[in-house]
């Protein structure tokens, strides 16, 4: 019989706050984090505002030996994964071989690359850190925290572009639901503030260049919204079997009951204009949770504020819950943090399974008046409460990858 999943721990490295704890707060008091790129000088660029994550020192969870092994990519990896055990007080065992990991991001340790391409450009090969090889593929962050912890369960990395925490999500679910391991760490991580790979986006004017208003840059289904903003995070959610949750007398925030994955086969930065495989991805995970679209009380929205994006996201909505959606209440957290690609669609899940516990939608913040085609019931700008027995999360990205999950109420 398949096994019912839990999301038992929460390990969050946001903008808006780092820990468990201060997601939820920053979230809940609409922080908004972006602000003007300090990492590098930005004045080459259009863009030059980011959600950067200022407060976070990887000495907490590595000894320095670690720690200068590692860099940024594993070290957020590592270290949301041990927040997550601790929020669920759970002690992995080293040697484990039914605890797997399943980490999506787009692009992995790139940054690093960027960094140690200059030292050899200066001053030659020498210069260049041994560790480069072993810390640049997509994979170094499940491998990382799985030599950390000792574990020996399936090891994961995929790198669907911005649904890439969701997928890795969805993935994990099925295998902890199918017997393939017994608890799975799953998320996304995205350390993308180099100039190289953030010029890369502001080439194809893909991001906001309202730069004299960083905190008001990131605009979801908003009419004045130019562009998404760039961000870092990790976050990484633990699962567990619904037998396990019983026997440790854990106390889980959500329940992970279905998930849906298409593709658009159209074009690799425009989604399809109909938002058919959008929606699909939607029904599909609505159907394997075996939930109707009315029974939905909630949807976190990818809302990436974009020009195309919203009006489509908002099409394959109306789509998938037809007058439902009139009711439906619509959130996207981008407007506080920016758009951490991989890694968002994991942070959104974790508030999404927090919601469910505190009975509380987060605000939308930057949404002054919608634009065009933007016709949803959107959350408000400060914390809504309801009881949200059903909660779906939608997470698109380059490629025509669409995502959804779907979370019930424990």
């Amino acid at each position: 019989m398949p096994n019912r999943v839990f999301i038992t721990g929460i390990g969050a490295i946001t903008p808006i706050g780092v820990g468990r704890e201060e997601l939820w707060r920053g979230a809940l008091e609409g922080r908004r984090a972006v602000q003007r790129i300090d990492r590098f000088d930005p004045s080459p660029f259009r863009s030059q505002v980011a959600g950067q994550v200022n407060d976070f020192d990887p000495t907490w969870v590595l000894e320095r030996k670690e720690a200068r092994r590692t860099e940024r990519f594993s070290q957020f990896a590592i270290a949301a994964a041990q927040m997550a055990f601790d929020d669920a007080g759970y002690t992995p065992r080293r040697g484990d071989p039914d605890v797997g990991i399943w980490i999506g991001s787009a692009l992995g340790g790139v940054v690093y690359a960027e960094h140690e391409y200059e030292a050899y450009l200066r001053r030659g090969l020498g210069a260049v850190h041994p560790m480069l090889a072993l810390s640049v593929f997509g994979a170094a962050s499940c491998c990382n925290v799985a030599i950390h912890f000792g574990l020996h369960g399936p090891s994961v990395s995929n790198a669907n572009s911005c649904a890439a925490g969701a997928v890795a999500i969805g993935d994990a679910f099925r295998a902890v639901r199918d017997g393939l391991c017994r608890a799975a760490l799953a998320g996304g991580v995205e350390v993308p503030l180099g100039p190289l790979t953030f010029g890369a986006f502001d080439i194809i004017r893909a991001m906001s260049t309202r730069n004299d208003d960083p905190a008001g840059a990131s605009r979801p289904f908003d009419a004045e919204r130019d562009g998404f903003v760039m961000a870092e995070a990790a976050c990484l959610l633990l699962l567990e079997r619904e037998d396990d949750v019983l026997a440790r007398g854990a106390v889980p925030y959500a329940e992970i009951a279905g998930y849906g994955l298409t593709n658009d086969a159209d074009h690799m930065t425009a989604p399809r204009a109909d938002a058919r495989e959008a929606a699909r991805a939607i029904l599909t995970a609505l159907r394997e949770a075996g939930v109707a679209p009315a029974s939905v009380d909630h949807l976190n929205a990818h809302g990436s504020a974009t020009s195309l994006n919203d009006p489509t996201e908002s099409k394959a909505i109306r789509a998938v819950f037809g007058s439902h959606a009139d009711a439906l209440l619509v959130s996207a957290i981008k407007g506080m943090m920016g758009h951490a690609l991989g890694a968002t669609g994991a942070v959104e899940a974790a508030l999404c399974a927090l919601g469910i516990r505190e009975t509380t939608v987060v605000p939308l913040v930057n949404l002054k008046a919608p634009g065009p085609g933007c016709d949803l019931r959107y959350a408000p700008a400060t914390p809504t409460p309801l009881r949200q027995r059903v909660v779906v999360s939608n997470s698109f990205g380059f490629g025509g990858i669409n995502a959804a999950l779907v979370f019930r109420a424990p």
